[in-house]
């Protein structure tokens, strides 16, 4: 029993050596349970519904303010046309929009039937589904209360007409095939950059490149290079088989789309060899690309959950994730064709991440040499 005493003990004192593995053990089941708690959720909140109509009538003012006060509901603007309110979903300033006509509050009077025309961003299918879902409820409650008051009856009724913007079809593919790329290209350049640079310093092999008269910097454009090129393999892959196999439309610029991948490899390149820096070890590697990278990448950026519902200090945290802006940017390309100008603002975080992150990476990696 004292040897199996000894060796426990021995096990124990080589994990908590390591500082940063003992950091991974402990602290990240807290990190992970709070991910999990607040970020996963199959509820859209504070969704932004702009209207269209006069709300200056009586009836449609009523409608607008049951709207406003349902808990994931939120009124954004009051707009004169419906073409001003798909202006703004294509934004990304509204999830949603309900147009009312200039006979609304007369034909439901006079008719007891009066059309309600419902706006909604196709490209994120299951929020658009989930905003939908919400403001049909809110109409069909407004409406059994309006008519009980108008007739004493329940036959008069709201009629949405529901229209998906970009993708009328509600094919899922739309919304995980941007998410997918940006995940694909995350776990190459990160994770595979990082785990090879650790195991050539295990190896001692680093070493021996370093005694070469070839300057550090080549030296790591030359182990960055392979994965840049491996990536854009990958990307042009999953694209092809996203716009044949799947019929994600690509209904805005190549080019313009391919820049933005490559801007967000070299953020990634990046982040591995900033990883790579901090690590002495393959598995200490493994873990902080799985659980820092990854983990982060898939909760965090919009992937599988709308940053709008995540608790306001997890939101201030995914603005720091390069892939929550590649997302945004692939989805406006890929599904709503726009041009450089819609997506200026994430294309210039994106490249100021990559240039701080290949900055301090290439510093650090030099002072560590």
């Amino acid at each position: 029993m004292k040897e199996i005493a000894a060796f426990i003990r021995k096990e124990f004192r080589h994990i908590f050596r390591d500082k940063r593995t003992t950091l991974i053990v402990l602290i990240m089941p807290v990190v992970q349970i709070i991910l999990f708690g607040f970020a996963i959720s199959t509820e859209v909140n504070n969704a932004v519904v702009d209207i269209v109509g006069d709300t200056s009538d009586p009836l449609v003012s009523e409608v607008v303010s049951h709207i406003d006060g349902n808990k994931y509901l939120s009124v954004g603007e009051i707009l004169p046309t419906p073409s001003r309110a798909e202006a703004r979903i294509k934004d990304g300033k509204a999830k949603a929009a309900v147009c009312f006509g200039s006979g609304f509050a007369h034909d439901f009077t006079a008719n007891g039937k009066a059309v309600v025309q419902i706006l909604s961003d196709g490209a994120d299918p299951n929020t658009a589904q989930t905003v939908t879902s919400y403001i049909k409820s809110v109409l069909q409650n407004e409406q059994l209360e309006i008519s009980e008051k108008m007739s004493g009856k329940k036959t008069a009724s709201f009629r949405p007409n529901v229209q998906l913007m970009y993708n009328p079809a509600m094919n899922s593919s739309y919304n995980f095939v941007p998410g997918v790329i940006g995940l694909i290209l995350m776990l190459i350049c990160s994770m595979m950059t990082a785990v090879s640079i650790v195991r050539e310093k295990e190896t001692g092999t680093l070493e021996l490149v370093l005694v070469s008269p070839v300057k550090p910097f080549w030296i790591i454009l030359s182990k960055l290079t392979p994965y840049l090129v491996l990536s854009v393999i990958n990307f042009s892959s999953v694209l092809l088989l996203a716009h044949y196999v799947m019929d994600v439309p690509v209904k805005g610029s190549i080019f313009l789309l391919s820049a933005a991948a490559l801007i967000f490899v070299g953020s990634s390149l990046g982040l591995g060899l900033l990883v790579s820096v901090i690590s002495k070890t393959q598995k200490t590697a493994m873990l902080l690309c799985g659980m820092g990278l990854t983990m982060p990448t898939m909760m965090l950026s919009g992937l599988i959950f709308p940053c709008e519902s995540m608790p306001l200090a997890l939101q201030i945290f995914s603005d720091i994730i390069p892939a929550k802006w590649f997302i945004i940017m692939v989805k406006k390309i890929m599904i709503q064709g726009v041009g450089l100008q819609a997506i200026a603002k994430e294309l210039t975080i994106l490249t100021g991440m990559m240039i701080f992150l290949l900055g301090i990476s290439i510093k650090k990696f030099k002072t560590r040499l």
